[in-house]
């Protein structure tokens, strides 16, 4: 029957080509097409359309059965506020706002549903609990066999049964628990991992850095193949006091800045920026801030790095602040970090503070976002940069951005579509009581409780909060 189908329809198609009527040359159809001749032509189409269509589809591939999605350690946020979090995740294109959205789901104690929001493979920003999401991404776009997942503690031995990002989760935990068991398995397993995953798993190691871990750094920075993975191992080495040896390049640094005493009866020491007064030195200056370490630089001033942060004269070279605090928060100790962003956050140069966020633990971030809100009248975006997703700021709307913000939306000339960004932010930052709070202060403002600038706030003030205090 197909056969005699084919041998009709080279007839049919060379009639219709030249315009005539096609119905007459099928006859092993003309039972189905009729004795109307423009009702003829017309079923002639669609069936020869069906038939060429099946005739010309590849025969499909073998169905591959997947996993199901994995139930993650968080819940769904409940059912009635799905369309709130799915509003939210389309009004935003950017990843980082849709990774904000997301940490601050997980430190209230919730996860999206796979509907909503569903991480590749590749997502390293996207919350640790959601790695075993990743790792289903990543079985249904590859052809690999599905590997156990092993249930028992991360070794060298079953290193191969993990997946990537449950992996990396495994030896995170086991580096917070068992630092030197962590590092021994990486010393086993990293070399044999391409640039891009090394990068992530060395990074690790900043977790419970000690001395411990100098050997297997040295090494790391010495030889491996690739040089991100290289500069990461220098910089915590400079973290441990392993910088670079003062040489040419330290002192030529240091040439750039001289310590001083200032004060009549509380003497103390302050420094002084030198030889900048062309571009090439500055951008000299520049260059050399950018390969040094901070313990170095203190160094060759006979400094400890603490002194030298304490004397650093801020807010009189904006490029010199954000030099440092680039080179603090490369090479600078966890306690250097957050005693440079308590020194930043009281001048101009807390807008550098960005910088060093990503090295404080939440608590800190909170405590400096909260700071900068108060005194410096800093926006609730920069607040957001530097908290991130998981403060819980009270009363941010007393600060001078909520005054600004409802000025702003008061203004007659304001549009639908203004301060989007300051109300998305606010909503990331504020406790669910404060966000009930500013809810409530908005819509006193005139803006309507169903307006879609306020989702983040709504979202916020609906969300019972599970999640632990940071």
């Amino acid at each position: 029957m197909a056969e005699a189908i084919y041998d009709a329809m080279g007839s049919v198609l060379t009639r219709w080509t030249m315009g005539s009527a096609a119905a007459p040359a099928a006859a092993v159809w003309s039972a189905e097409l009729g004795a109307e001749p423009a009702e003829a032509e017309l079923r002639l189409l669609a069936l020869s359309g069906q038939f060429l269509g099946v005739a010309v589809t590849a025969e499909p591939p073998e169905l591959r059965v997947l996993p199901d999605i994995p139930a993650l350690a968080l819940p769904t946020v409940p059912e009635a506020l799905r369309p709130l979090v799915h509003r939210i995740l389309n009004a935003f294109k950017e990843t980082q706002r849709k990774t904000e959205l997301l940490d601050f789901l997980a430190a209230r104690g919730w996860t999206t549903h796979p509907a909503e929001w569903m991480p590749t493979a590749n997502d390293e920003d996207a919350p640790d609990v959601y790695a075993p999401w990743r790792d289903w991404a990543g079985i249904a776009a590859s052809n690999c066999v599905v590997r156990r997942q092993a249930g028992d503690r991360l070794t060298a031995d079953n290193w191969e049964d993990f997946w990537p990002a449950a992996r990396k989760v495994a030896l995170t935990e086991l580096r917070r628990r068992d630092p030197e068991v962590a590092r021994a398995v990486l010393e086993a397993k990293l070399a044999s991992e391409n640039a891009d995953v090394r990068l992530p798993l060395l990074s690790l190691l900043a977790t419970g850095l000690s001395e411990a871990d100098i050997p297997f750094l040295e090494g790391i920075a010495a030889n491996d193949r690739a040089p991100k993975v290289k500069a990461l191992a220098a910089s915590l080495l400079a973290r441990l006091s392993r910088g670079p040896t003062v040489g040419e390049d330290i002192a030529e640094l240091a040439g750039f800045f001289s310590v001083k005493m200032k004060g009549l009866l509380r003497r103390s020491r302050v420094i002084q920026f030198e030889n900048v007064k062309t571009p090439a030195q500055m951008h000299r200056r520049a260059a050399l801030l950018e390969s040094a370490d901070i313990a170095s630089l203190a160094r060759a001033l006979m400094l400890t790095p603490q002194e030298l942060v304490d004397a650093w004269n801020w807010d009189v070279d904006r490029q010199a602040d954000a030099a440092l605090v680039g080179l603090v928060a490369r090479t600078g100790t966890d306690s250097l970090v957050a005693q440079t962003a308590e020194a930043a956050s009281q001048c101009n140069a807390s807008a550098f503070l960005a910088t060093l966020t990503p090295r404080l633990v939440p608590g800190q971030r909170s405590e400096l976002a909260e700071k900068v809100l108060r005194t410096r009248g800093f926006s609730f975006d920069v607040a957001k940069t530097i908290a991130g997703g998981t403060a819980r700021l009270e009363n941010p709307m007393t600060a001078p951005a909520g005054t600004a913000l409802l000025a702003a939306l008061r203004r007659d000339d304001a549009k639908p579509s203004d301060e989007l960004t300051e109300l998305f932010a606010l909503g990331l930052i504020a406790s669910r009581a404060a966000a009930r709070q500013a809810l409530e202060r908005l819509n006193g403002a005139g803006l309507l409780q169903g307006d879609p600038r306020l989702d983040m706030l709504r979202l916020n003030a609906a969300l019972d909060d599970n999640g632990a205090e940071p």
